[in-house]
């Protein structure tokens, strides 16, 4: 019997414990196990780097919500992206990726890859011609994907560029952290890799910091999974206790985020004070009709521009009191940001620089007429 998204999202690698009953599974928070023997391994586990059962739950977890075959939780989103790009690049591959990813992904890529030969290309990532010009066949070793993108809410068609991608032999990537697996299943869309920002949606409590990696590929899934041991970029037990957590309560977290979300941007669309939502649940943002295919509805991030420019918009990120100015997303709080100068500080100055007038809201679940209160309130002191 196949069960629903919360369902496994519950149950999947969470068995009670054996030998006591206990209904959520302990944290296993030991650096190493004994063995029956010299190389008589209890269960597969030798030494925590290379295996601890809190971590394989939370993995066993994320290949079933994903809909892959393997996954693997690290320490950090970066530490996840950067096992994957080891596995798969070499001096001279070529990877493409969009024109406004997350700051931190492109600093990633430009600064510790580039420099050993990785060559990097960014291209608009929902012009769909574009990317067959950007994509080599025989050159170009991945095609990264990030959609909803961060900060600027563009809708990448993955089925589209999956095909696109798979012809000229590249591996395509998706960075599902904004829509979560509740919201997109980018394996399922035809993509090969999803990697995600674990202490975003996933997590979802701004308590603990993770990533992950999900494949479909045996091979892949080896070259990766020798990364995380021979590297050793984990996630601890008690991060992976915590990231489980944070998963069972994925679904009706995030049916709150987007309804919230909707009901804010539905508000600010046509306010004086702004001059663009950018939101793809509204029906005049260019991605509504391909997230509205492959999305279950459009999450809890907006971004907006101030009509009034930077100084403006600022003021706005300052003047919140519910939305509270800090870094990060996903969280059962709102937060909101000024892109520029705190998530997308490194690629200022570069074709991925955000512009100064944009303001990052990540819409909590808290009650939503307090929250759009707040923000109308904020608004008000910006054009006052």
């Amino acid at each position: 019997m196949t069960h629903g998204f919360s369902t496994r999202a519950i149950h999947s690698g969470q068995a009670f414990d054996p030998t006591t009953g206990a209904v959520v599974p302990p944290i296993y928070q030991s650096s190493t196990f004994v063995q029956d023997g010299i190389g008589g391994f209890r269960g597969g586990y030798e030494y925590a780097r290379s295996a601890n059962p809190t971590r394989d739950s939370l993995q066993t977890l994320l290949a079933d919500l994903e809909g892959g075959s393997h996954a693997f939780s690290f320490a950090s989103g970066l530490a996840a992206e950067d096992a994957l790009l080891r596995s798969v690049l070499r001096p001279g591959s070529r990877i493409v990726m969009g024109n406004d990813v997350y700051g931190g992904t492109h600093r990633l890529v430009n600064r510790l890859h580039v420099p050993w030969g990785v060559v990097l290309e960014t291209v608009e990532m929902t012009d769909l011609d574009a990317v067959r010009a950007a994509v080599r066949p025989g050159e170009t070793a991945v095609l990264w994907v990030e959609t909803p993108s961060n900060p600027l809410m563009k809708i990448s068609d993955v089925t589209a560029l999956a095909e696109i991608g798979h012809a000229a032999g590249a591996l395509v990537v998706v960075d599902n952290t904004f829509a979560s697996p509740y919201l997109q299943q980018p394996l399922a869309l035809g993509a090969d890799v999803v990697v995600h920002s674990t202490t975003k949606y996933i997590g979802g409590h701004s308590d603990v910091v993770g990533g992950a990696v999900v494949v479909r590929d045996d091979e892949l899934a080896d070259k990766v999974g020798f990364l995380q041991f021979g590297a050793g970029g984990v996630s601890a037990p008690m991060e992976s206790w915590l990231t489980v957590r944070g998963i069972k309560t994925l679904g009706v977290r995030v049916d709150r985020h987007s309804s919230n979300a909707a009901t804010i941007a539905d508000a600010l669309e046509g306010h004086a004070a702004i001059e663009r939502v950018y939101y793809p649940g509204l029906a005049s943002h260019p991605g509504h009709e391909i997230a509205a295919r492959q999305m279950k509805a459009f999450g809890g991030m907006i971004s907006v521009s101030l009509a009034a420019g930077p100084a403006a918009a600022r003021r706005f990120a300052e003047s919140t009191e519910l939305f509270q100015l800090a870094e990060s997303l996903g969280g059962v709080e709102s937060l909101i940001g000024y892109p520029t100068e705190m998530t997308h500080a490194s690629v200022r100055g570069t074709e991925l620089e955000v512009p100064e007038t944009v303001v990052r809201l990540s819409v909590g679940i808290e009650d939503v007429d307090d929250l759009l209160a707040d923000v109308l309130q904020a608004l008000d002191r910006v054009t006052a």
